[in-house]
């Protein structure tokens, strides 16, 4: 496998920092080397959380420029506006339907835009996977396994040569104990959804 760059993008409080983990720690286990990087701005106050894994051989910077993610997990749809021209042409996007509506639309200094989610379809084509997450993880029992839903969904498109065992154990190494169940219940409906 050549190397790849995935991106987590979303708002603070969503759980991109466990999902980085465990993609890292998956990846480790197959014998990739690993880079994770965090940038976030007001992330206390529901502001845009974005992390970088890049994964392969030789992995240099942990960072990911514009045009050059191979994967970009979305856990809103408007971070998935905002942060596609990071996606490589080619590259699979992963949407969460949820709205999270940012402090500008709540105060009411902006509007939140409309049909992202068609205008993101006519632009990628099959290059864009999206669902309601947040109705998967609460079907799992807790709403706040949307992160480990997405994760899945991005195994089991099966674009890194990682197994779903390496998967599903990295997640049990992971997640804290106390949510284990729910999660390893989230992982295996995101990665039946993206096995499709």
């Amino acid at each position: 496998m050549q190397n790849l760059n995935i991106m987590i993008v979303g708002v603070g409080g969503q759980g991109t920092l466990l999902a980085s983990r465990i993609i890292g720690s998956a990846a480790l286990k197959a014998g990739f080397e690993v880079k994770v990087s965090e940038v976030h701005g007001m992330s206390q106050r529901g502001g845009s959380v974005e992390t970088y894994v890049r994964l392969g051989k030789n992995i240099a910077s942990p960072l990911v420029d514009k045009g050059q993610a191979d994967i970009i997990i979305c856990f809103e749809q408007l971070e998935a506006l905002r942060f596609m021209p990071y996606l490589k042409k080619g590259g699979t996007l992963i949407v969460n339907e949820q709205i999270i509506y940012p402090m500008p639309v709540v105060t009411g200094v902006e509007k939140y835009p409309e049909g992202i989610i068609e205008s993101l379809k006519e632009k990628l084509a099959n290059n864009i996977i999206t669902l309601d997450a947040a109705a998967v993880a609460s079907e799992c029992g807790d709403i706040r396994s949307v992160n480990v839903v997405l994760l899945g969904v991005m195994a089991g498109l099966e674009l890194l040569a990682i197994s779903r065992e390496t998967w599903e154990e990295a997640v049990k190494e992971v997640v804290p104990v106390k949510a284990l169940l729910i999660n390893q219940k989230a992982f295996i409906k995101g990665f039946e959804r993206g096995n499709m």
